[in-house]
């Protein structure tokens, strides 16, 4: 399973769901910011920080350890 955190440049709720991921231990991911891209602002502008999974779930700010938890479980086995 592939994860995406979209994210800003100089963002305080990013660097909060930073810390949540790693707490979490969750496994690695990919960082996307969305300054300079048109399409992704329009998408995730005022939703960022913004964890995406390969087959398109996705969740939104905020998002403490326990809820990432059920997010990945449900991403890597489907929904129950």
């Amino acid at each position: 399973m592939a994860l995406i955190l979209y994210q800003r440049d100089n963002c305080h709720l990013c660097d909060q769901a930073l810390a949540v991921l790693a707490a979490a231990r969750a496994p690695e991911f990919d960082s996307i910011y969305i300054d300079d891209d048109a399409a992704l602002e329009a998408r995730y502008g005022l939703r960022v920080p913004v964890l995406r999974e390969d087959r398109g779930g996705e969740l939104d700010w905020p998002f403490d350890a326990d809820r990432l938890r059920a997010f990945l479980q449900e991403a890597f086995t489907g929904p129950a």
